[in-house]
Protein backbone atom coordinates (compact mmCIF):
# COMPACT_ATOMS: atom_id res chain seq x y z
CA UNK A 1 0.00 0.00 0.00
CA UNK A 2 1.28 3.53 -0.65
CA UNK A 3 2.93 5.32 2.25
CA UNK A 4 1.26 8.36 3.76
CA UNK A 5 3.09 11.16 5.50
CA UNK A 6 0.49 13.44 7.09
CA UNK A 7 1.15 13.75 10.82
CA UNK A 8 -0.84 15.15 13.74
CA UNK A 9 0.27 16.27 17.18
CA UNK A 10 -0.99 14.44 20.26
CA UNK A 11 -2.27 17.12 22.62
CA UNK A 12 0.50 19.36 23.94
CA UNK A 13 3.14 16.67 23.56
CA UNK A 14 5.94 16.41 21.02
CA UNK A 15 4.45 13.15 19.74
CA UNK A 16 3.54 13.41 16.07
CA UNK A 17 1.74 10.44 14.53
CA UNK A 18 -0.24 9.35 11.51
CA UNK A 19 -3.93 10.20 12.18
CA UNK A 20 -4.59 6.52 12.81
CA UNK A 21 -3.37 4.42 15.72
CA UNK A 22 -3.02 0.67 15.27
CA UNK A 23 -4.95 -1.24 17.92
CA UNK A 24 -2.91 -4.06 19.40
CA UNK A 25 -5.75 -5.81 21.21
CA UNK A 26 -5.85 -8.56 18.56
CA UNK A 27 -2.13 -9.36 18.73
CA UNK A 28 -1.59 -12.74 20.32
CA UNK A 29 -5.36 -13.30 20.29
CA UNK A 30 -7.21 -13.36 16.94
CA UNK A 31 -3.94 -12.56 15.16
CA UNK A 32 -1.12 -15.00 15.87
CA UNK A 33 2.48 -13.84 16.02
CA UNK A 34 3.13 -14.31 12.31
CA UNK A 35 0.04 -12.35 11.30
CA UNK A 36 0.73 -9.69 13.93
CA UNK A 37 4.25 -9.17 12.61
CA UNK A 38 2.89 -8.85 9.07
CA UNK A 39 0.37 -6.20 10.16
CA UNK A 40 3.00 -4.26 12.11
CA UNK A 41 5.41 -4.38 9.16
CA UNK A 42 2.71 -3.13 6.80
CA UNK A 43 1.51 -0.39 9.16
CA UNK A 44 4.94 1.10 9.74
CA UNK A 45 5.86 0.59 6.09
CA UNK A 46 2.82 2.68 5.12
CA UNK A 47 3.85 5.54 7.39
CA UNK A 48 2.05 4.49 10.56
CA UNK A 49 3.69 5.08 13.91
CA UNK A 50 1.43 4.76 16.98
CA UNK A 51 0.72 1.25 18.25
CA UNK A 52 -1.83 1.08 21.07
CA UNK A 53 -1.98 -1.81 23.54
CA UNK A 54 -2.54 -2.54 27.25
CA UNK A 55 -1.05 -4.80 29.89
CA UNK A 56 -4.41 -6.57 30.24
CA UNK A 57 -4.63 -7.70 26.60
CA UNK A 58 -5.74 -10.50 26.25
CA UNK A 59 -6.44 -11.92 29.72
CA UNK A 60 -10.08 -12.66 28.79
CA UNK A 61 -9.03 -15.48 26.48
CA UNK A 62 -8.97 -18.96 28.07
CA UNK A 63 -5.37 -19.85 28.84
CA UNK A 64 -4.15 -16.24 28.62
CA UNK A 65 -2.94 -14.28 31.63
CA UNK A 66 -2.55 -10.75 30.23
CA UNK A 67 0.45 -9.19 28.54
CA UNK A 68 0.17 -11.31 25.39
CA UNK A 69 -0.20 -8.29 23.10
CA UNK A 70 2.75 -6.44 24.63
CA UNK A 71 4.89 -9.57 24.31
CA UNK A 72 4.14 -9.90 20.59
CA UNK A 73 4.86 -6.21 20.02
CA UNK A 74 8.12 -6.54 21.96
CA UNK A 75 9.23 -9.48 19.83
CA UNK A 76 8.40 -7.51 16.69
CA UNK A 77 10.40 -4.52 17.95
CA UNK A 78 13.38 -6.76 18.59
CA UNK A 79 13.13 -8.45 15.20
CA UNK A 80 12.46 -5.30 13.19
CA UNK A 81 14.83 -2.94 14.98
CA UNK A 82 12.29 -0.15 14.51
CA UNK A 83 11.74 1.02 18.07
CA UNK A 84 12.61 4.60 17.18
CA UNK A 85 10.10 4.57 14.31
CA UNK A 86 7.06 3.84 16.48
CA UNK A 87 5.14 5.46 19.32
CA UNK A 88 4.20 2.85 21.89
CA UNK A 89 1.04 3.51 23.91
CA UNK A 90 0.05 1.08 26.64
CA UNK A 91 -2.11 1.09 29.74
CA UNK A 92 -2.33 -0.01 33.38
CA UNK A 93 -5.11 -1.21 35.69
CA UNK A 94 -6.67 -4.29 34.05
CA UNK A 95 -3.93 -6.93 34.32
CA UNK A 96 -5.25 -9.67 36.63
CA UNK A 97 -2.08 -9.65 38.73
CA UNK A 98 -1.60 -5.86 38.71
CA UNK A 99 -5.11 -4.54 38.96
CA UNK A 100 -6.04 -0.98 39.85
CA UNK A 101 -4.10 2.25 40.23
CA UNK A 102 -2.35 2.15 43.59
CA UNK A 103 1.10 3.73 43.36
CA UNK A 104 2.94 0.45 43.81
CA UNK A 105 0.76 -1.20 41.18
CA UNK A 106 1.31 1.57 38.64
CA UNK A 107 5.09 1.33 38.97
CA UNK A 108 5.21 -2.46 38.98
CA UNK A 109 2.90 -2.63 35.97
CA UNK A 110 4.97 -0.09 34.03
CA UNK A 111 8.13 -2.08 34.72
CA UNK A 112 6.42 -5.31 33.65
CA UNK A 113 5.20 -3.66 30.43
CA UNK A 114 8.69 -2.39 29.69
CA UNK A 115 10.09 -5.90 30.07
CA UNK A 116 7.48 -7.42 27.77
CA UNK A 117 7.93 -4.66 25.21
CA UNK A 118 11.71 -4.92 25.41
CA UNK A 119 12.14 -1.15 25.59
CA UNK A 120 13.41 1.45 28.03
CA UNK A 121 10.46 3.84 27.77
CA UNK A 122 6.73 3.95 27.16
CA UNK A 123 5.81 6.88 24.93
CA UNK A 124 2.22 7.26 26.16
CA UNK A 125 1.05 5.56 29.35
CA UNK A 126 -2.67 5.50 30.12
CA UNK A 127 -4.63 4.99 33.27
CA UNK A 128 -6.86 2.42 31.59
CA UNK A 129 -9.87 2.45 33.93
CA UNK A 130 -10.51 4.81 36.84
CA UNK A 131 -9.88 3.36 40.31
CA UNK A 132 -11.85 5.32 42.90
CA UNK A 133 -10.63 3.02 45.71
CA UNK A 134 -7.25 4.79 45.59
CA UNK A 135 -6.79 8.47 46.51
CA UNK A 136 -6.43 10.36 43.25
CA UNK A 137 -3.38 12.21 44.55
CA UNK A 138 -1.59 8.88 44.95
CA UNK A 139 -2.31 7.81 41.38
CA UNK A 140 -1.48 11.18 39.81
CA UNK A 141 1.83 11.34 41.64
CA UNK A 142 2.70 7.76 40.67
CA UNK A 143 2.25 8.53 36.98
CA UNK A 144 4.19 11.77 37.27
CA UNK A 145 7.10 9.98 38.97
CA UNK A 146 7.31 7.58 36.03
CA UNK A 147 7.82 10.59 33.76
CA UNK A 148 10.42 12.06 36.12
CA UNK A 149 12.28 8.74 36.10
CA UNK A 150 12.29 8.52 32.29
CA UNK A 151 10.21 5.34 32.15
CA UNK A 152 7.24 7.16 30.56
CA UNK A 153 7.27 10.13 28.21
CA UNK A 154 3.61 11.22 28.42
CA UNK A 155 0.47 10.39 30.38
CA UNK A 156 -3.03 9.60 29.09
CA UNK A 157 -6.45 8.86 30.55
CA UNK A 158 -8.96 6.27 29.33
CA UNK A 159 -12.52 5.58 30.48
CA UNK A 160 -12.58 8.55 32.87
CA UNK A 161 -15.70 10.59 33.61
CA UNK A 162 -15.57 14.36 32.97
CA UNK A 163 -15.47 15.30 36.65
CA UNK A 164 -12.64 12.85 37.31
CA UNK A 165 -10.63 14.34 34.45
CA UNK A 166 -11.08 17.76 36.05
CA UNK A 167 -10.02 16.37 39.41
CA UNK A 168 -6.89 14.75 37.94
CA UNK A 169 -5.91 18.04 36.31
CA UNK A 170 -6.52 19.96 39.54
CA UNK A 171 -4.24 17.60 41.46
CA UNK A 172 -1.55 17.76 38.79
CA UNK A 173 -1.64 21.55 38.62
CA UNK A 174 -1.80 21.99 42.38
CA UNK A 175 1.21 19.76 43.04
CA UNK A 176 3.29 20.54 39.96
CA UNK A 177 2.88 17.02 38.55
CA UNK A 178 3.00 16.17 34.85
CA UNK A 179 -0.40 16.60 33.22
CA UNK A 180 -2.02 14.12 30.82
CA UNK A 181 -1.85 14.95 27.13
CA UNK A 182 -4.30 12.39 25.74
CA UNK A 183 -7.76 10.98 26.29
CA UNK A 184 -8.94 7.61 24.99
CA UNK A 185 -12.75 7.31 25.02
CA UNK A 186 -15.27 4.94 23.42
CA UNK A 187 -16.39 6.90 20.36
CA UNK A 188 -17.64 6.12 16.87
CA UNK A 189 -20.66 6.83 14.63
CA UNK A 190 -22.83 4.58 16.79
CA UNK A 191 -21.38 5.55 20.19
CA UNK A 192 -21.55 9.33 20.51
CA UNK A 193 -21.80 10.01 24.24
CA UNK A 194 -18.31 11.50 24.02
CA UNK A 195 -19.78 14.56 22.32
CA UNK A 196 -20.92 16.02 25.65
CA UNK A 197 -18.84 16.54 28.76
CA UNK A 198 -15.89 14.45 27.62
CA UNK A 199 -15.35 16.51 24.50
CA UNK A 200 -15.69 19.67 26.58
CA UNK A 201 -12.89 18.43 28.83
CA UNK A 202 -10.70 17.46 25.90
CA UNK A 203 -11.06 21.01 24.59
CA UNK A 204 -10.54 22.77 27.91
CA UNK A 205 -7.54 20.64 28.94
CA UNK A 206 -5.90 20.43 25.49
CA UNK A 207 -6.13 16.65 25.36
CA UNK A 208 -5.57 14.82 22.12
CA UNK A 209 -8.42 12.33 21.65
CA UNK A 210 -7.72 8.80 20.40
CA UNK A 211 -11.06 6.93 20.29
CA UNK A 212 -11.15 3.17 20.76
CA UNK A 213 -13.63 0.81 19.04
CA UNK A 214 -13.54 3.36 16.22
CA UNK A 215 -15.23 0.84 13.91
CA UNK A 216 -17.69 -0.48 16.52
CA UNK A 217 -16.05 -3.93 16.57
CA UNK A 218 -15.89 -3.75 12.73
CA UNK A 219 -19.65 -3.22 12.34
CA UNK A 220 -18.79 0.13 10.74
CA UNK A 221 -16.59 -1.69 8.26
CA UNK A 222 -19.78 -3.20 6.86
CA UNK A 223 -18.74 -6.61 8.08
CA UNK A 224 -22.02 -7.59 9.71
CA UNK A 225 -25.12 -7.32 7.54
CA UNK A 226 -28.39 -9.17 7.22
CA UNK A 227 -28.18 -11.87 4.64
CA UNK A 228 -24.40 -11.70 4.61
CA UNK A 229 -22.10 -14.64 5.22
CA UNK A 230 -21.77 -15.91 8.77
CA UNK A 231 -18.70 -14.43 10.39
CA UNK A 232 -16.63 -16.62 12.67
CA UNK A 233 -15.18 -14.07 15.06
CA UNK A 234 -15.08 -13.57 18.83
CA UNK A 235 -16.48 -10.08 18.16
CA UNK A 236 -19.40 -11.16 16.00
CA UNK A 237 -21.99 -11.33 18.77
CA UNK A 238 -21.25 -7.88 20.18
CA UNK A 239 -20.98 -6.24 16.77
CA UNK A 240 -24.19 -7.87 15.60
CA UNK A 241 -25.99 -6.03 18.37
CA UNK A 242 -25.69 -2.86 16.30
CA UNK A 243 -27.82 -4.33 13.52
CA UNK A 244 -31.02 -2.48 14.41
CA UNK A 245 -32.88 0.29 12.56
CA UNK A 246 -30.28 2.88 13.50
CA UNK A 247 -27.42 0.61 12.52
CA UNK A 248 -29.05 -0.05 9.15
CA UNK A 249 -29.43 3.69 8.54
CA UNK A 250 -25.78 4.27 9.32
CA UNK A 251 -24.65 1.46 7.04
CA UNK A 252 -26.79 2.84 4.22
CA UNK A 253 -25.30 6.31 4.67
CA UNK A 254 -21.79 4.85 4.78
CA UNK A 255 -22.48 2.86 1.63
CA UNK A 256 -23.60 5.99 -0.22
CA UNK A 257 -20.51 7.98 0.75
CA UNK A 258 -18.15 5.08 0.07
CA UNK A 259 -19.58 4.65 -3.43
CA UNK A 260 -19.30 8.38 -4.13
CA UNK A 261 -15.73 8.54 -2.86
CA UNK A 262 -14.66 5.22 -4.32
CA UNK A 263 -13.32 3.94 -1.01
CA UNK A 264 -14.19 1.25 1.52
CA UNK A 265 -16.92 1.72 4.11
CA UNK A 266 -14.34 1.46 6.92
CA UNK A 267 -12.37 4.34 5.40
CA UNK A 268 -15.44 6.56 5.51
CA UNK A 269 -16.31 5.68 9.12
CA UNK A 270 -12.77 6.50 10.26
CA UNK A 271 -12.60 9.69 8.18
CA UNK A 272 -15.83 10.89 9.84
CA UNK A 273 -14.34 10.25 13.25
CA UNK A 274 -11.06 11.94 12.36
CA UNK A 275 -13.00 15.03 11.26
CA UNK A 276 -14.64 15.48 14.67
CA UNK A 277 -13.45 18.26 17.00
CA UNK A 278 -10.57 17.26 19.33
CA UNK A 279 -10.01 13.86 17.64
CA UNK A 280 -6.33 13.26 16.94
CA UNK A 281 -6.31 9.70 15.67
CA UNK A 282 -8.92 6.92 15.77
CA UNK A 283 -7.70 3.54 16.98
CA UNK A 284 -8.48 0.55 14.78
CA UNK A 285 -7.10 -2.97 14.66
CA UNK A 286 -6.36 -5.33 11.80
CA UNK A 287 -5.70 -9.07 11.81
CA UNK A 288 -4.17 -9.08 8.33
CA UNK A 289 -2.36 -6.57 6.09
CA UNK A 290 -5.38 -6.75 3.75
CA UNK A 291 -7.65 -5.37 6.49
CA UNK A 292 -5.14 -2.61 7.08
CA UNK A 293 -5.50 -1.14 3.58
CA UNK A 294 -8.87 0.55 4.22
CA UNK A 295 -7.67 1.84 7.59
CA UNK A 296 -4.62 3.55 6.09
CA UNK A 297 -6.77 4.95 3.28
CA UNK A 298 -8.83 6.86 5.85
CA UNK A 299 -5.90 9.02 6.93
CA UNK A 300 -6.04 11.34 3.92
CA UNK A 301 -9.73 10.96 3.05
CA UNK A 302 -11.55 14.27 3.36
CA UNK A 303 -15.34 14.17 3.57
CA UNK A 304 -17.29 17.22 2.47
CA UNK A 305 -19.71 18.95 4.88
CA UNK A 306 -22.72 17.36 3.21
CA UNK A 307 -21.31 13.86 3.64
CA UNK A 308 -20.48 14.48 7.28
CA UNK A 309 -23.99 15.85 7.89
CA UNK A 310 -25.63 12.87 6.18
CA UNK A 311 -23.71 10.44 8.37
CA UNK A 312 -24.61 12.35 11.52
CA UNK A 313 -28.31 12.48 10.60
CA UNK A 314 -28.28 8.71 10.05
CA UNK A 315 -26.62 8.08 13.41
CA UNK A 316 -28.70 10.60 15.35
Amino acid sequence: MPAVTNQVQVGRSDLHVLPLALGGNVFGWTADETDSFAVLDAFVGAGGSMVDTADGYSHWVPGHTGGESETVIGRWLERSGRRDDVVIATKVSTHPELHGLAASTVRAAAQASLRRLGTDRIDLYYAHVDDTSVPLEETVEAFSRLVDDGLVRYIGLSNYAPDRIDAWMDVATGHGFHRPVALQPHYNLLERDFEGGLRDRAESHDLGVLPYFALAKRFLAGKYREGGPAVDSPRAGAAGGYLDDRGRRVLAALDEVSQSQGVAVASVALAWLRAQPTVTAPIASARTPEQLVSLIASTDLELDPGEIAALEVASG
